[in-house]
């Protein structure tokens, strides 16, 4: 990995943590407790690709097992995130481009089943049953819920600004697509504003070519 991406996910993922051990696991929501790590490690992955997300993945699970008040073996949540990661990453398309914000909302909604159903399982595992005395079905809902309300707000700026530190610009495609991040909320609203302004500045550009041909034609008169 490039040592601008392990300096920013490594931000990133302990700001995540910082936030859901001091803020929203104290807000007593019921079932299961809004997840901004895997929201993170999604954002990163979505632009990074499957093997950075699973090297993400893996040191932001490891972070999250050894945190306070951790009361599961170390490791079980690194695994699950390092496949999480992975998954996240094959589906990133090769131009970093999606059409619109359905293919981001749905790989939310899968993770965060998935990432509950594996921790659950390894859990089962290791003799923790802690999600059959909650509730597996009610911790499901909850979980995919929960992220989902809270990845519109912290995917797209993870995203934009993951594609900054590479140095990538955010622009359109050819062929109407627009940046996964950018088309999140505004469904490439904010293109359509740049393309006008650029039309704008062409048509004035035009104007005033057109007018000094004029004035040099009265000229040689």
């Amino acid at each position: 990995m490039k040592f601008n991406r392990i300096l920013l996910s490594t931000t990133l993922v302990v700001v995540a943590l910082v936030i859901q051990v001091s803020v929203l696991a104290r807000l007593q929501l019921p079932g299961a407790v809004p997840d901004l790590v895997l929201l993170t490690v999604l954002g990163l992955a979505l632009v990074y690709g499957p093997v950075s997300g699973s090297l993400i993945g893996f040191g932001a699970g490891l972070l999250a097992d050894l945190a306070p008040p951790a009361d599961h073996a170390a490791g079980r949540y690194a695994l699950v995130l390092c496949l999480i990661g992975y998954l996240a990453g094959l589906a990133r398309p090769d131009n970093g481009k999606l059409k619109s914000a359905s293919g981001p909302m749905a790989v939310v909604v899968a993770a965060s089943i998935g990432s509950t159903l594996l921790y659950a399982g390894v859990g089962a595992l290791v003799g923790d049953t802690a999600a059959r005395h909650v509730g597996l079905g009610f911790l499901l809902f909850t979980a995919a819920l929960y992220d989902l309300l809270l990845a519109p707000f912290t995917v797209p700026l993870i995203m934009a600004l993951a594609r900054r530190a590479e140095n990538d610009p955010l622009t359109a495609d050819s062929s109407g697509g627009t940046d996964v991040a950018s088309g999140w909320l505004s469904s490439g609203t904010g293109l359509q504003i740049g393309n006008q302004r650029g039309g704008l500045r062409v048509k004035a550009a035009r104007t005033r070519a057109a007018r000094a041909g004029r004035i040099k034609g009265v000229k040689r008169l």
